[in-house]
């Protein structure tokens, strides 16, 4: 029998609406107790986990990430990865099939289950292809793939653009019992876009990509929802008018949702014009730079660490966004992860990937820019990591109760460190926050009552 008995910290567990200082055992790799008898109830011989001053919580998720296995290894391995998503707190992590070859057959998700079973250091989800090969143009074997184990269907880093071919994808998905997740870009909108159209694209020199694009999408996608009843999930929401019709569908009783990554409600499209106009035009916004820093860490104009899908938009689009996290209307923290190569990020704006890599920072700048800023207590930060993502996925994860899987998160809130995107065991280096000072971040994973990593 394997024990661990964590003591002492303020436990936070959303799901069970729970916050109190207490002990947690886990035996056998499952939540046995939470509260005063945790203690006594201890198998002896129990190894002991101090957790005083820290907050323990349920094993964070991080539902969209991209760990490039197989096909582009050079970027990502599914053992880098989730050795990066440990040391960020994650327990859970759900993988995007916009690998090469695509996810979009049975073989394919039991090579990567396989795989992950073996080097991966957390629980690794898979998610399948909408479409075969990701093209848009015929439906994958969505009911193979579901027995295969996958837990959603996305083309995420495409969009299927005919809408009959999604209507009938909703409708098997909801057939399965499989949530939809779409990346939400309209290609004739957005066309060879490559940042948010306005100001700075103009002033840039930089072909623009307006919000519409994403909006359209949303729109459609609300349409379907509320036709199908399947439910649809819009990934890494950047515009305002995409906050708003989610809002308005979720009122109407749509079944729809969506998501946020950090850096869209962090950081805006006057970033790529450098750190020193961001610093004069946007920096009072943002908690990061506003509170803790005297001055802003030195980026030049057109870093492409700044470029990724959709773009970085303006101000008022990311006080949208935590508007929409504030108000419940975006459910969901995720990162987007997606490494990629120093040298395809050092050329030319136009020809970099988009694309950046979240694991390290995300928890710091979503506990910054929430719940240090005052838009969220730090149970409903918690819950957007673990309990909302774990019923999208309808996986038995995100939980203290008893018999849940031992999987937790150690974190303090309130530590303050400088973040360097050398310190990293991803393979890849592409972080745009490199030399901002942090402040909140994990301690200690654990996965199945074992401790994966520790600081």
């Amino acid at each position: 029998m394997s024990s661990l008995l964590l003591t002492g910290g303020r436990v936070l567990d959303p799901a069970n609406r729970f916050d109190a200082v207490a002990d947690v055992l886990i035996v056998d790799g499952k939540i046995s107790t939470v509260g005063a008898n945790a203690a006594k109830q201890a198998p002896p011989g129990t190894p002991t986990f101090n957790a005083q001053g820290k907050v323990v919580c349920p094993g964070l998720i991080d539902l969209h990430v991209h760990l490039r296995e197989p096909g582009q290894s050079a970027k990502e391995t599914i053992k880098t990865g989730t050795e990066a998503a440990a040391r960020g707190g994650f327990t859970s992590i759900a993988c995007m099939p916009n690998t090469s070859p695509a996810i979009d057959n049975p073989g394919t998700v039991a090579l990567i289950r396989e795989k992950a079973e073996k080097e991966g250091m957390i629980n690794v989800f898979v998610t399948g292809a909408i479409t075969k090969g990701i093209a848009g143009e015929e439906l994958a074997p969505i009911g193979s793939l579901k027995q295969a184990g996958v837990v959603a269907i996305t083309d995420d880093g495409h969009c299927i653009q005919n809408n009959e071919l999604m209507r009938r994808a909703l409708e098997y998905a909801k057939m399965f019992d499989l949530p939809v997740m779409d990346h939400c870009q309209d290609y004739a909108l957005v066309s060879d876009g490559v940042m948010h159209e306005g100001y700075w694209s103009t002033a840039l020199g930089l072909r623009g990509w307006p919000a519409a694009g994403e909006d359209m999408i949303v729109a459609r996608n609300i349409l379907l929802a509320e036709m199908t009843g399947a439910h649809v999930h819009c990934q890494h929401l950047s515009s305002a008018g995409a906050v708003e019709l989610l809002r308005a569908a979720k009122k109407r009783g749509v079944p729809i949702s969506g998501e946020a990554c950090p850096h869209h409600f962090t950081l805006t499209d006057s970033a790529i014009a450098g750190s020193e106009v961001f610093w004069k035009e946007d920096g009072k916004g943002v908690f990061g730079f506003a509170a803790m820093q005297s001055a802003p860490p030195v980026w030049p104009k057109y870093d492409t660490n700044f470029k990724m899908n959709p773009p970085l938009r303006t101000a008022a689009d990311r006080a949208a966004i935590l508007d929409g996290l504030a108000d419940g209307t975006i459910e969901i923290l995720c990162s987007d992860h997606a490494p990629h190569c120093d040298y395809e990020k050092e050329v030319e704006f136009d020809y970099a990937p988009f694309g950046i890599t979240g694991f390290d920072v995300e928890l710091a700048l979503s506990l910054m820019q929430l719940y240090h800023a005052k838009r969220l207590s730090l149970s409903d930060v918690i819950a957007k990591f673990t309990v909302a993502p774990a019923k999208l996925l309808r996986i038995a994860k995100g939980t203290l109760s008893a018999g849940a899987d031992g999987d937790v998160t150690v974190l303090d809130p309130d530590v303050e460190w400088i973040c360097d995107r050398n310190q990293t065991a991803s393979k890849s280096k592409n972080n745009p926050f490199h030399d901002w000072r942090m402040k909140g971040r994990a301690v200690t994973t654990i996965v199945a009552g074992k401790i994966v990593w520790s600081s």
